[in-house]
């Protein structure tokens, strides 16, 4: 059985969800399945030129005094990066391009850990190469994939697919049967659903 991690890189609760997901469903006794897609253009379509957290300030201030009890209390370092928010279109291209054997969940967090742990601007192909290099990959052959028309399309693809599901956020955790759970605070209820769907809900 399996289970889907709905994530954009751009998205701040997408961050500890990265960092503690995959041990939590494989306690589960289940596979996690990393989706990348882009929130962009989902929220376009609501009249969204931004994130939420910057068109109401007051939600974002919360969201980030959250953001810092979330990650001390997970014992995860935090740093706010200086820009929010930050361009994941290459960062998503280049996980899309990556198999997901592992080796897009290695990725991903050390995205997520480049952007909220140190505070790095992961729009910066650098950046991104550096997080390749320390899984121990080439980075030039695999940012070729990534921008090839046809993995381009692929993210395209994935962020219709996740517009089609009724995915609004992220981080979004979908069943094998089709629920959605939206939040990194929703992960534990998504894995109980998916091991026993509706067995002791209302």
């Amino acid at each position: 059985m399996q289970i889907e991690f709905w994530f954009e890189f751009a998205s701040t609760y997408s961050y500890p969800a990265a960092m503690r997901a995959e041990a939590l469903a494989a306690e589960a006794g289940l596979t996690l399945r990393w989706r990348p897609f882009l929130l962009g253009p989902i929220f376009a379509e609501q009249g969204w030129t931004t994130s939420p957290f910057v068109l109401q300030p007051v939600k974002g201030t919360y969201m980030w005094r959250d953001m810092e009890r979330i990650c001390a209390r997970a014992g995860v370092p935090f740093r706010r990066p200086s820009e929010f928010p930050q361009n994941g279109l290459e960062a998503a291209r280049i996980a899309i391009a990556l198999p997901d054997d592992g080796t897009r969940a290695r990725f991903s967090r050390g995205v997520y850990a480049a952007q909220f742990a140190e505070g790095r601007p992961i729009a910066d192909r650098t950046v991104l190469g550096r997080v390749l290099l320390d899984m121990g990959l080439d980075p030039r052959p695999v940012m070729e994939v990534a921008d090839t028309q046809d993995n381009k399309d692929a993210l395209r693809a994935q962020t219709a697919k996740a517009k089609g599901l009724g995915i609004f956020g992220a981080p979004t955790w979908r069943t094998p049967d089709g629920e959605l759970f939206w939040g990194n605070d929703r992960l534990e209820q998504a894995l109980e659903w998916a091991r026993n769907p509706w067995q002791g809900w209302v």
